[in-house]
């Protein structure tokens, strides 16, 4: 159990707060008050946790805000009149936090371009480690903006420095500054890798086939940016149609189309906005039998996660909501990783999963995904290189899946695997009774039995 000291000075009465398995210790005056605190900040503070981890990526300095925090919660509680705000109140406090940690940083970062240091800090799309995506949007300037901006902000120049060189007037320097600034604020933080317009295209009715063969080579690190299980990179101007195919029959069973739709933001936390349509969903993920569904995503890149902020959709009519401050609610369906802060970008093999053939041994903990292998992918009549992730029970619980990644970040193929009492009480039968044919794995000595498989519009 970790404890984490809280102390205030000048107070008597010694108090426990017991949330999880972490262990408040404060030495307080007052009772009934204090009753309250405990009792109100036991209720939010999986909220409060998720929203400090989701903005401050560094375990040690949100753990460092989350104490703060709570601090500040409890030395203000008694101006606090509604005390049914609670919840509201001290994530705002939690805001604040954040952003006076970020403006600490901002001092101690190479981002030359000052008029973007706070917003780009505590809403920047890519995270907290800014240069890169910095000078990324400088190459996408034209050689004007680009040679001014160097001169201004990375090498320092006075303003009539810059014009003596051309011979050019201090005012006209002054107006080529600030339109080269107003062109990169534009396009910050937009992705350096325009590729024009990607039309989706209607998925083949069966599942073409495919060989997987494994590979000697050791697996190579890549940087995959997509939304784990939903396939589209959280970047201004991605679509993406995908399609899942059951099996033995390898039939179409539901296909789906998305679209990054433009920037979003939720509890103050910037992302983008994914609309995704779905046609003929799954018996299961239908609402009254519908023959087209349609969600809405809020979802977030940084430079080491990729992680889902928010999910809306119409269920009997009514609109529903749910965020990564909502707990359970929220967990079930759309959170994962780590802290709920999705799944890690820059995958590497971590040795937390091993794979001999189709058995799995794994380590003990929560959430696990991880690098099992390199294996050459052949599909429509296409060879691709990659690595084999597989994610265990993290995507959904009680499920296994495979997905092969190519050097470029792409899902060329992903394979969902059940645990064989998989809703046995929606089915009434075990997997490897509905599915007697269908391949197998064996993960920590339990069964799973493969179900259906999701390729998309890349490999076509």
């Amino acid at each position: 159990m970790q404890k984490i000291k809280l102390s205030f000075l000048n107070l008597s009465i010694p108090f426990f707060i017991y949330i999880g398995e972490i262990n408040f210790k404060f030495n307080l005056r007052g009772g009934e008050n204090m009753d309250d605190f405990s009792r109100f900040l036991h209720e939010c503070y999986g909220a409060l946790e998720r929203f400090v981890k989701f903005k401050v990526e560094n375990k040690t300095d949100a753990e460092d805000i989350i104490q703060d925090t709570c601090l500040a919660a409890y030395t203000n509680f008694e101006s606090l009149i509604n005390k049914m705000s609670f919840k509201a109140w001290i994530i705002s406090i939690a805001r604040n936090k954040c952003s006076e940690y970020y403006r600490k940083k901002a001092a101690q970062m190479d981002i030359p371009l000052e008029t973007l240091s706070e917003s780009v800090l505590t809403k920047g799309i890519h995270g907290i480690t800014e240069t890169t995506a910095v000078r990324e949007t400088l190459e996408l300037l034209n050689d004007k903006d680009k040679q001014i901006l160097f001169l201004y902000y990375f090498k320092s120049m006075p303003q009539n420095e810059i014009a003596h060189r051309p011979g050019l007037p201090v005012g006209t320097v002054k107006s080529r500054l600030y339109h080269a600034k107003q062109n990169f604020k534009e396009k910050y933080p937009y992705s350096p890798k325009t590729k024009g317009d990607h039309n989706m295209k209607t998925m083949p009715a069966v599942m073409p086939e495919y060989r997987i063969t494994k590979s000697e080579e050791k697996p190579f690190s890549v940087r995959w940016e997509e939304v784990m299980g939903w396939f589209i990179v959280p970047k201004l101007g991605e679509k993406l149609s995908w399609a899942m195919y059951e099996f033995p029959s390898r039939r179409r069973t539901e296909m789906c189309q998305m679209e990054v739709v433009g920037k979003a933001e939720i509890h103050g936390i910037e992302g983008v906005e994914i609309v995704s349509t779905e046609y003929e969903p799954m018996e299961y993920n239908s609402a009254g039998g519908q023959k087209e569904a349609e969600r809405h995503f809020i979802a977030q890149l940084t430079d080491t996660h990729c992680r889902l902020l928010a999910e809306s959709h119409t269920e009997s009519g009514i609109k529903k909501y749910y965020t990564f401050l909502d707990g359970n609610d929220f967990l079930a369906n759309w959170g994962f990783g780590e802290d709920n802060c999705g799944n890690e970008v820059n995958i590497v093999p971590k040795g937390e999963i091993m794979r001999d053939e189709n058995v799995l041994t794994t380590v003990e903990k929560p959430f696990l995904l991880d690098v099992v292998g390199r294996y050459t992918v052949t599909i429509g009549g296409k060879k691709y290189d990659t690595v084999c992730v597989v994610d265990f029970g993290s995507y959904q619980s009680g499920a296994v899946s495979e997905q092969f990644i190519d050097r470029h970040g792409k899902t060329v193929l992903w394979r969902r695997f059940n645990r064989n009492d998989w809703a046995f009480h929606r089915y009434q039968q075990k997997w490897t009774d509905r599915l007697p044919d269908n391949e197998r794995l064996s993960v920590n000595g339990e069964t799973y039995v493969h179900w259906y498989d999701c390729i998309t519009d890349y490999i076509l």
